[in-house]
């Protein structure tokens, strides 16, 4: 209606032109399905795209993106790519971020399995979603350093507070060492988690307990703010573990459900001593048909807010090793992911 008091929209009236969101790309060259490709940006003015070389220049690249008030977090690249991203933009957003986005163009991405974007999805695609207004929220894992004051100055170093979503250790870090191998020889995604889990399940069952993926790893487990010691088994040696996995996902890939009756949440599955009987039992753990007579042998399903992880040898977290020592892990920030 057009009066005394009203003035009809033309198309060069910016009132009639919508908002455009402001978006920042984070794309790793070095991902694996982004080498020799050029990204799918536009020249629209609302996108920046950056490219850091390293994990050192997020830092940067993230404080300008937050300066500019982007409202969507584009990240494209694999598992490694978003926790160093994540990690990098702790400090810089704590507990409000902006909407984030994960293209899944690394050689793991467990992540987007839980998400459920196709593994083709592109950045027009989640700009899209991201004005549809299609979230899922999700708590990554938060791994802050433990080590005393005392343990840095002897030398150990205090890390960066980290954030992530699957944390492993144990077996777990023999079987990403063996799955490099897998990266190398073509098999990537959840084609090199089920051939490493699998190579892994024969070599414990027929190995001798010196075989690296029999042996245990010495580890010291306190969960909750209590810090309540989680009970051993007694069987092998109570100041090892064979197995630890944990992670805030609720899908895995190739359909695992390792953590027995729970789904949501932080969650934990540990092992104290690979006994045939159980690593014959692996198959339908992992398929989340436990039978009650395995938590009987050594076999611990946990849910928690939080716990003390002390550790004699690497973890893994999101596919890269991380130093041994003491960290606290806990529910990090909740963030709002953009899915189709």
């Amino acid at each position: 209606m057009t009066g005394p008091n009203h003035t009809a929209a033309t198309p060069t009236d910016p009132a009639a032109t919508p908002k455009l969101p402001l978006v920042g790309v984070i794309y790793n060259r070095h991902s694996h399905r982004n080498q020799g490709l050029d990204h799918d940006s536009s020249d629209r003015p609302n996108i920046m795209v950056a490219h850091p070389k390293d994990p050192a220049d997020l830092d940067g690249l993230l404080a300008g993106f937050a300066q500019r008030g982007v409202e969507l977090l584009v990240i494209n690249g694999g598992d490694g790519t978003v926790r160093d991203v994540l990690t990098s933009g702790l400090p810089i957003w704590g507990d409000d971020w902006p909407a984030l986005a994960v293209l899944p163009k690394g050689k793991t991405n467990a992540l987007n399995v839980d998400l459920g974007a196709p593994a083709d999805w592109s950045l027009a695609d989640a700009v899209a979603a991201f004005e549809r207004g299609n979230r899922v929220r999700r708590r990554a894992l938060k791994i802050a350093s433990a080590e005393t004051g005392a343990q840095v100055a002897a030398g150990k170093q205090a890390r960066p507070t980290m954030l992530g979503f699957i944390l492993g250790a144990g077996a777990f870090t023999t079987g990403i060492r063996v799955g490099q191998d897998a990266h190398r020889m073509g098999a990537f995604n959840s084609l090199a988690v089920g051939a490493t889990t699998a190579w892994g399940v024969v070599q414990a069952l027929f190995g001798t307990d010196r075989n690296r993926w029999r042996s245990g790893v010495g580890m010291q487990l306190k969960i909750g703010g209590d810090g309540d010691a989680l009970e051993h088994s007694g069987i092998g040696d109570p100041a090892k573990r064979w197995f630890l996995l944990s992670s805030t996902l609720e899908n895995l890939p190739v359909g695992m459900k390792p953590f027995g009756p729970y789904r949501t949440g932080l969650k934990l599955a540990v092992m104290d001593r690979p006994r045939r009987r159980l690593l014959a039992m692996i198959p339908a753990i992992v398929a989340g048909k436990v039978p009650q007579w395995v938590m009987r042998a050594g076999v611990h399903f946990v849910r928690t807010d939080c716990y003390e992880l002390a550790l004699e040898d690497e973890f893994i977290l999101d596919g890269e090793a991380f130093p041994k020592g003491r960290y606290t892990v806990s529910n990090g920030p909740e963030l709002c992911f953009v899915v189709p």
